[in-house]
């Protein structure tokens, strides 16, 4: 890690492999906490190169936790977190309104490391159970259609940096990570970024791995598809840019998206969208999020006829449903 780091202090880039190599130490535990926060600083002055991630990526898939979902036709959804926006738990009530339409969904994810509630938060505080047990895995997904891969039990250089991540509590190159180093490697993904620079290297990733992948990013800055500007999305039909009003949807105000201080707040935002009492900028955002992903597992689905699925997910009922269920086998 020393030579690495001088590497770096020099403003040189590393190569794939040495990338890889570094990241397996870490997932190896030979790394100290000042030498890990020292290696993430330095991608926090300067932009991590598409060799460089590539490499990260390779090393967190080469030690990663397999599980047998290689043939099932499901999505994972997810941000990349680090938009500095503190939300509520977008992505993760998406996945049960998803579900909620019978489609299938499998998710990585992790607690905030920039945030108050990540994914790994607001259902933990659900009492939910983080496990590796493939068989609950698998009984989770058939039920209820979610299954959750809590980062930290599949990955060990995830687990290895947890506690330098959350001392530094902003947002690092691992942030990027976690969207593609879902152990199953689900064929299909939508993807949240925060930037347009990291729209470019996801999309050109996930075409490289042969990824059904629709990236979005909001214009002011959000890692989702927030309604509260423009958005561009991505995908193997191209890039475009919508706003609201092309859905029929309100543009909304970045207060209303607000996650609150604590995980209890965030949580009882995520319960009141699936059981069809938020705000309407609330229900909205997270419908918008479900219409993109039914489209990307989906494509002869309409935009339009996504969103009024993901509406009826929730009005029936059946996206709370979903996640009642999930939450009981996962106690």
């Amino acid at each position: 890690m020393k030579a690495i780091l001088s590497k770096l202090i020099e403003h040189a880039s590393l190569t794939r492999d040495e990338a890889r190599r570094v990241l397996l130490d870490i997932a190896d535990g030979k790394c100290n906490d000042c030498q890990l926060s020292a290696f993430m600083t330095v991608y926090l002055m300067r932009s991590i190169t598409l060799d460089e991630l590539s490499g990260f990526r390779d090393a967190i898939v080469e030690r990663r936790l397999p599980v047998g979902f290689e043939d099932m036709d499901a999505i994972d959804i997810v941000g990349t977190g680090g938009d500095g926006k503190n939300t509520f738990n977008i992505s993760t009530a998406t996945c049960f309104v998803v579900a909620g339409t019978g489609r299938k969904v499998i998710k990585h994810g992790n607690y905030g490391a920039s945030s108050v509630s990540g994914a790994s938060s607001v259902l933990e505080h659900h009492g939910v159970r983080f496990t590796a047990e493939e068989l609950r895995l698998w009984r989770s997904l058939d039920e209820s259609g979610v299954c959750y891969l809590h980062a930290p039990l599949f990955s060990p250089a995830l687990k290895s940096v947890a506690s330098a991540r959350r001392q530094l509590g902003i947002r690092t190159f691992f942030n990027m990570l976690g969207p593609l180093v879902n152990p199953t490697r689900p064929r299909h993904q939508l993807l949240g970024v925060y930037s347009l620079k990291m729209m470019r290297l996801y999309h050109y990733i996930a075409q490289q791995e042969g990824i059904k992948c629709t990236v979005v990013h909001s214009l002011d800055g959000y890692d989702e598809i927030s309604l509260t500007s423009s958005f561009k999305v991505a995908s193997d039909m191209g890039e475009k840019i919508y706003s609201p009003d092309d859905f029929g949807l309100v543009t909304a105000k970045q207060s209303e998206l607000y996650g609150g201080d604590t995980v209890d707040e965030a949580s009882k935002i995520f319960d009141r969208v699936l059981t069809g009492e938020a705000t309407c900028a609330q229900t909205d955002c997270v419908v918008a999020n479900a219409a993109f992903a039914i489209n990307t597992l989906n494509p002869e689905v309409s935009i339009a006829d996504a969103i009024a699925e993901a509406r009826e997910s929730i009005a029936s009922g059946r996206a709370y449903a979903c996640f009642s269920r999930f939450v009981d086998i996962n106690s």
